[in-house]
């Protein structure tokens, strides 16, 4: 068949599924793509409209098949591949097409998605809400038939089946400077994994006593937590500057600040409990940090995994909490909250009140002694060559 021939079957098939002629329009395209013209692509697509409008499934599916051979990411192909799985009863494949049709709509932006497509996208996503709902049941049952309920086993195959299903993203280590490999990917550790915490936790009323004097001798004596500094680029941060989030530094880049922690002996005496890291001009840091009313410190990632940062709140409210990667927290007053913070994570205020947390960072219990050492003389030795900066939030 030559070019002319074709772009004629090819109208007259137009014309003839716009009037609801959709036997006389899959005879047309079917013509076109039996034989089409030499260097031109079969009219699949449209075969496969006119398939669909008669309800021939076997057909579509064919004519379909033979479109994403050719162009896999044909975003109309994929959204009626999947309605004709669907239709098949093939709950499966119709979502993995399902899936692939939403990440290509993404990609290429909705500017670029043709508007008759929409719809579609909405229907994708609507099954692949009710889809994962029966695969959760499915597996639920099966794993209720052999004894097994959820949270019995352990919280990594909850976590497996949560991210399996789409209920949980998955969320990694991903620190901005340093990367030290091999190391678990936990959002949170438990206060009682650590031999210091229980005893750290019993000085925590002495310690909000302390700084309730604190802020009757100095109660503006705050610092931004994330400062511009003239030496580098500034941070890329919304709270840059503002004492909406604050600092008040007891150690700081590893050395004590005495007129701060002059004020503060119990909390300074307790601070000798954890490991936290002897670093040149970097470690030990504790400090107060402030966060008031209606602030939100926006998702971000510490700069290196080799440490857990330890909050004891002393003052806060119950509309405090802190997200690092799928899980959600609050501040309990005394009560210590200890995580990764190379995990993406995030924190807010949304009460009526000021909250302030006793912030420092210990080593990973999961580092040697022997690795510690060595980190310390890379670490060290990054900051003498001036190629690691403070925390920035």
């Amino acid at each position: 068949m030559d070019r002319q021939q074709a772009d004629l079957l090819t109208r007259q098939g137009i014309t003839a599924l716009r009037q609801g002629d959709a036997a006389q329009a899959r005879f047309c395209f079917a013509s076109v793509a039996s034989t089409p013209p030499p260097g031109e692509d079969a009219p699949w697509f449209l075969l496969a409209q006119a398939c669909q409008a008669l309800g021939d499934i076997e057909g579509q599916d064919q004519a379909l098949t033979a479109l994403l051979a050719s162009d896999p990411r044909h975003l109309g192909g994929l959204l009626l591949m999947a309605g004709c799985k669907a239709a098949q009863g093939d709950s499966r494949a119709a979502s993995s097409f399902y899936t692939t049709a939403l990440a290509v709509a993404d990609h290429a932006g909705a500017a670029q998605v043709p508007q008759g497509l929409v719809p579609l996208l909405h229907q994708a996503q609507h099954y692949l809400q009710q889809a994962q709902g029966e695969y959760g049941r499915f597996l639920a049952e099966r794993l209720a038939a052999e004894g097994i309920q959820p949270g019995a086993v352990s919280p990594r195959v909850d976590l497996a089946l949560d991210l399996l299903l789409g209920r949980k993203q998955l969320y990694v280590q991903e620190p901005t400077s340093f990367y030290f490999p091999g190391l678990p990917q936990r959002q949170f550790y438990e206060g009682h994994e650590f031999d210091w915490a229980e005893a750290f936790e019993a000085a925590a009323p002495d310690m909000v006593a302390e700084l309730e004097d604190l802020l009757g001798r100095q109660p503006g004596d705050f610092a931004p937590y994330v400062q511009t500094r003239p030496d580098r680029p500034a941070a890329a941060n919304p709270l840059r500057d503002d004492p909406s989030w604050g600092a008040h530094y007891l150690w700081e880049q590893g050395a004590i600040v005495a007129d701060h922690a002059a004020l503060a002996p119990v909390t300074m005496r307790a601070l000798e409990l954890p490991p936290m890291p002897v670093i040149t001009e970097r470690s030990p840091m504790a400090l107060y940090s402030l966060l008031r009313p209606g602030t939100h410190i926006k998702p971000h990632n510490g700069m290196l995994n080799t440490r857990l940062i330890c909050h004891l709140p002393l003052i806060t409210n119950p509309d405090c909490a802190i997200r690092v990667g799928n899980e959600t927290r609050s501040w309990q007053r005394g009560k210590l909250l200890i995580f990764d913070d190379s995990i993406e994570h995030e924190a807010w205020n949304r009460g009526g009140d000021t909250r302030i947390i006793l912030l420092f960072e210990i080593w990973r219990p999961e580092i040697s002694d022997d690795e510690r050492r060595a980190l310390t003389v890379v670490f060290e030795a990054i900051s003498a060559y001036g190629g690691l900066s403070r925390d920035q939030g």
